[in-house]
């Protein structure tokens, strides 16, 4: 493996240390040709990668138990793209609900937005579905398969013998195996657990497109995994480019502390004299970086936040007896003016707003009713004479049912004399989860009539329980005062 660390770049930009920043001209992974430089990265060991592998068992038990969690008969979670149906926490949601979706974008770009500016990518190191999948799923599979880094890097360089096939091969089937397993509980969160059972146990002819669906998935997340890897952070994922826009020099970052670890020099033994800061380049914090790149060369694209050079760093430092904290979780300007990292009034600010976001989303959702209907006029018509004491008006109601049963709906007028009359004779009916539509005419007494528009309100009520409201403009005869 070639080491995306060059001569010209093995100390860190400071005033005393200056250096070439040829290595921000392209990734880590890539090298000045143009070629990928395969990271094998070094299995970490220590606190952070102790407590990530406890969020990571704990994201794994959410990913595979949502789908079979069902709420009122519904899924807890659904993203049904193709028929636009959309369950969360059990509520359905559907085209007609697009502002909440709209209200819903705009809450998670500004969490983002806010988010990143106080925490930096603590998200992408900690609980992205990638990193995660990644590094304590693959990764370790990878590890018990092939061996640490040292065996990875000569398992890679031997010929191809009978073993290097066999360990190959081993390894190559299990992700291909993980990653069908991964593709069917991501196919359960678009189509539901039922609809995937019968792709899996019917015959493959009554849902090719389906099990077509199941295969391709599982191709990408093999491709992603085995062959792909951070390339998704580093060259596909829009964030870890944002990061640079949303960040400043308060954010806090996994940072190299330059102003004690500098100048770099080989560890000297007690009594030696040693006119150097507490680094002693031993390359362990880029050994473990799952992107290869250098943590002491400042902030970096590439970087994920993982940790990985945290617990690298702090073991070395524990072994030459220096104290911790040469590589932490730190701000920019903490590090320049040698301030340990507090929860800042900028800090409390950003996570007030976004608390405040979450709960205005989270009442929308809670609030939101299952019954949802418009009335409008019928296009085209004007107003009816009924007998010589009566107006009527044509309208149109869609009613939009988001419950998992049959409604029979009865229209009355809420607050004007008169009555309505359904075109069709009878009461309207709106199938379960689906939309229904009616028609039926408003007729009112002339002497209630005093202008152009009457705004009115209609309700509709199943049996005698008031389930909502709609409001439409009924159209009379212009009356001169």
């Amino acid at each position: 493996m070639k080491s995306s660390l060059t001569e010209e770049t093995k100390t860190t930009e400071t005033p005393e240390f200056p250096h070439d920043e040829s290595y921000r001209d392209r990734i880590a992974t890539v090298d000045a040709k143009g070629k990928r430089n395969w990271v094998f990265a070094q299995k970490p060991k220590g606190k952070f990668y102790n407590i990530r592998t406890w969020v990571s068992w704990g994201f794994f038990a959410l990913f595979f138990a949502l789908p079979w969690i069902n709420v009122n008969g519904r899924p807890l979670f659904l993203f049904n793209i193709p028929d636009a149906k959309f369950i969360i926490f059990g509520k359905i949601f559907w085209p007609q609900d697009f502002f909440i979706f709209g209200l819903t974008m705009v809450t998670f770009i500004i969490f983002i937005v806010l988010f990143t500016a106080a925490f930096g990518r603590l998200f992408c190191g900690w609980i992205c579905p990638q990193t995660i999948f990644m590094e304590m799923f693959f990764r370790k599979v990878e590890y018990f398969i092939e061996g640490d880094r040292g065996k990875q890097l000569l398992l890679n360089k031997s010929p191809w013998t009978g073993k290097k096939i066999r360990i190959k091969l081993t390894k190559h089937l299990v992700f291909f195996f993980l990653s069908f397993i991964i593709a069917n509980y991501f196919l359960a969160y678009v189509i539901g657990v039922d609809d995937l059972k019968k792709i899996i146990l019917e015959p493959v002819s009554e849902h090719f497109v389906g099990f077509l669906s199941l295969i391709v998935f599982s191709a990408i997340f093999y491709g992603v995994y085995a062959w792909f890897r951070e390339q998704a952070c580093t060259v596909v994922c829009p964030y870890g480019r944002l990061q640079s826009v949303l960040m400043d020099r308060n954010s806090m970052i996994v940072a190299y502390d330059h102003k004690r670890g500098e100048p770099r020099g080989k560890y000297k033994k007690q009594g030696e004299i040693a006119l150097q800061g507490d680094c002693i380049d031993c390359f362990q914090c880029v050994k473990v970086c799952p992107t290869g790149i250098d943590i002491r060369n400042g902030t970096q694209m590439e970087c994920v936040g993982c940790t990985a050079c945290i617990d690298a760093c702090d073991k070395m430092m524990v072994s030459i007896n220096k104290p911790t904290g040469l590589v932490r979780y730190a701000s920019e300007n903490g590090i320049a003016e040698g301030k340990k990292l507090s929860y800042t009034n900028r800090m409390k600010f950003y996570t007030v707003l976004l608390i405040l976001l979450t709960a205005i989303l989270t009442t929308l959702l809670v609030t939101r009713k299952d019954i949802g209907s418009t009335i409008v006029r019928a296009t085209g018509q004007l107003y009816q004479e009924r007998g010589t004491d009566s107006i009527s008006n044509l309208y149109i109601i869609k009613v939009v049912n988001k419950t998992l049963k049959d409604i029979p709906l009865t229209l009355k007028l809420l607050n004007a004399p008169g009555r309505i009359i359904e075109a069709e004779g009878r009461d309207i009916m709106v199938k379960k989860e689906d939309i229904g539509k009616g028609s039926f005419f408003i007729v009112l007494p002339n002497s209630y009539i005093s202008r152009r528009k009457t705004k009115l309100e209609v309700g509709l009520y199943q049996g005698d329980k008031l389930i909502s409201t709609a409001t439409t403009n009924f159209m009379g005869p212009f009356k001169r005062n």
